[in-house]
């Protein structure tokens, strides 16, 4: 089989400039290491972590308060340690970048126009919060809950939070109440600080009454501060202890300091969806996360002082800390909270001119929904700024590559990644060095000791199987809140492959040495015999024009039998009929086999999504296959909820009838 299609390679200027060529050229100064390609310089990175992390420990110049006294414990996964002995601060080494000569923020809403945030008003801001912090008796290792839309305030308590040594932990304002308790009673917070509301798709959604059910049903809060976003309003006067953000602003305080702490104390809890259980309470390290996060995004993003990064998300997803990690290697943080196609698809792009942006972060979904729209950006919008975009949070089909380059800009450098909330980073992503070819993800990561398995462990090349990590990272959890005996740790990553992290994707790495996600493993089609990647089906189906979205299940039944229906949303005014279903049909036998093709194509109004956008195939299976539908999605957890009415109904109908 002949290569795909190249459709971006750096030039020599391009890659001699980078952050990575830096970083390989102090490697042979100082270690006489010599690296003339990325493989050899991954082989190394991935085989010999404690080589490599403390490399860029000294590299990136750790401000430590004390030293460490090794770089890696002997213990295995998942309780290794790191860098025991140091103590030091993520924010610290935020604020050291901090600048008159550009700002740390540039922020924009549908409510708010775009405005500027001085390197000054963030720093005094959060030396305000933090004294206003200790003053409520938040101290090293307490929790502050943050309930906020994607907003300066949301950056200065969390900045002001981690300054002090407390543990950081948010939700976005669009989930629902029970979703939010699940997550905070877990963490317990000392302090919330919440929005009134939030606005999206041009109607404002006020969460007034939300606020005081949460603040009444957590009996750790000892005080609410209250922002006022939709309206320039007081907190309501029978919230528990609540005190106005304005108010708080105007706290006298000395210069911001920052409390030591050890590379492994908490920095903040993420949570994974929740859409079929209890939330699982992932906490990350202080240090863990400050080294990541200087190695993806000046190495794996090539990110610069000086530049504007963005990346369309909301305070309940990963890629809000990630954005404000890029503060860590001196760029300006772009902040947007809102719908991405309000007033229309195009805003986003109108957004990249206007900051400018260049850095430009979004999802497969909505490239995917501009090339549907026959959007063409780069037509529209003075994009010279932009260096790169980066997608994440599903697989980018080759078809989304395409778009990009002929519609968005032919010499950006699409530096597609996928990691997650596990990490809070990504496995796979950008390189500099490399040419970006048609529906591959360039590289396997610094540091990362990736590769695709079969079932039995061994390793693929160049075929698909599932996704593994054979070495520790500093980026791993250090532990899931309140699984003391690490069981729930061990089972969600370790339990197929022991001593093995296994991630829960399906990929294979290609004769290029990059990767293509094929999709979630759990959600993966076993048809008689053949295992289906999801992101295949949708591929092959997005070709159809008439199809808005769509998503599979395959349903096994007794006797080796199986039935795997195919629920599509239809255009607006396309309606679904025979004509239509051929052509689904011949494209997936087209583009992959016979066995792609579903036993049935059904028209639904709706496919539930998590909040962070993620198609529920796994749910959706259990339903049709009779779990009962509180067993199976938290409504709370979810963009759509209503959206699986359907599906229970069409459970109903399928019961002892499957033909």
């Amino acid at each position: 089989m002949s290569s795909p299609q190249i459709l971006w390679s750096p030039s020599a200027q391009q890659k001699s400039n980078s952050n990575l060529s830096r970083y390989v050229e102090w490697l042979q100064q100082k270690q006489g290491r010599t690296f003339t390609d990325y493989k050899s310089l991954w082989q190394w990175s991935a085989q010999n972590p404690a080589q490599f992390w403390e490399s860029l420990w000294h590299y990136f110049d750790i401000i430590a308060h004390s030293p460490y006294k090794q770089v890696i414990s002997d213990e295995q996964m998942p309780k290794t340690r790191w860098f025991e002995g140091a103590t030091l601060n993520y924010a610290q080494h935020i604020f050291r970048n901090k600048t008159d000569e550009r700002p740390a923020l540039l922020c924009r809403s549908e409510v708010r126009e775009l405005t500027p945030v001085s390197w000054q008003s963030l720093e005094n801001d959060t030396a305000a919060l933090q004294t206003f912090l200790k003053q409520c008796g938040v101290k090293k290792g307490d929790v502050v809950a943050g309930y906020l839309p994607n907003i300066p305030e949301a950056t200065v308590s969390l900045l002001a939070t981690l300054s002090l040594g407390a543990i950081w932990s948010s939700c976005s304002p669009d989930f629902g109440t029970k979703s939010v308790m699940e997550r905070f009673k877990q963490v317990e917070p000392r302090v919330l600080i919440a929005a009134d509301g939030y606005s999206y798709n041009g109607k404002a959604y006020n969460r007034t009454e939300i606020v005081k059910e949460i603040s009444a049903a957590l009996p750790s809060v000892e005080k609410v501060i209250w922002v006022p976003y939709l309206e320039n309003k007081s907190a309501p006067k029978n919230m528990k202890t609540a005190a106005n953000w304005g108010e708080v602003m105007k706290t006298p305080h000395k210069k911001l300091s920052f409390t030591p702490l050890p590379f492994s104390h908490p920095i903040w809890v993420l949570y994974s969806s929740g859409t079929t259980g209890n939330p699982k309470a992932i906490t990350h390290s202080h240090g863990g996360m400050l080294l990541e996060h200087l190695k993806y995004l000046s190495f794996h993003n090539d990110v610069k002082p000086g530049e504007n990064f963005f990346w369309f998300s909301t305070t309940g997803w990963m890629m809000w800390n990630f954005v404000q990690a890029s503060l860590l290697v001196g760029a300006t943080a772009v902040l947007y909270d809102g719908s991405a196609a309000f007033p229309d698809l195009n805003m986003l792009w109108e957004f990249a001119e206007q900051a400018p942006i260049h850095h430009f972060g979004t999802s497969a979904p909505f490239i995917l929904a501009c090339k549907k729209a026959g959007l063409e950006p780069g037509n529209r919008n003075n994009l010279d700024a932009l260096r790169s975009i980066g997608s994440t949070g599903s697989p980018l089909p080759p078809e989304g590559f395409e778009y990009v380059y002929n519609k968005v800009k032919n010499d950006v450098w699409l530096c597609s990644m996928s990691g997650g909330t596990d990490v809070c980073t990504a496995w796979v992503g950008g390189c500099p060095w490399r040419d970006v070819y048609k529906g591959e993800i360039q590289c396997r990561c610094l540091g990362a000791s990736m590769f695709a398995f079969d079932e039995e462990g061994g390793s693929l090349s160049n075929k698909v199987g599932e996704m593994v990590i054979t070495k520790p990272m500093p980026c791993m959890p250090i532990f899931f809140w309140g699984d003391s005996d690490y069981q729930r740790y061990s089972d969600s990553y370790f339990e197929k492959y022991p001593g093995v992290w296994r991630h829960g994707d399906w990929l294979k790495i290609t004769k290029q040495d990059g990767v293509i996600i094929k999709g979630r493993s759990d959600a993966t089609l076993n048809r008689q015999g053949v295992r289906i990647g999801t992101a295949e089906v949708y591929r092959a189906v997005h070709k159809v024009k008439e199809v808005a979205d769509s998503l599979i299940v395959n349903l096994e039944q007794p006797g080796g039998k199986d039935y795997m229906p195919l629920f599509v949303i239809m255009q607006e005014h396309e309606t679904l009929n025979s004509e239509i279903k051929d052509k689904i049909r011949q494209s997936l036998r087209n583009e992959y086999s016979p066995r792609h093709v579903p036993d049935e194509i059904i028209a639904v109004q709706d496919i539930p999504y998590t909040l962070s956008g993620k198609k529920m195939e796994a749910p959706v299976k259990k339903i049709l296959m009779g779990t009962p539908i509180e067993k199976v999605a938290n409504k709370g957890a979810m963009r759509n909820p209503e959206s699986l009415d359907f599906f229970v109904k069409q459970a109903q109908s399928l019961s002892g009838n499957t033909d």
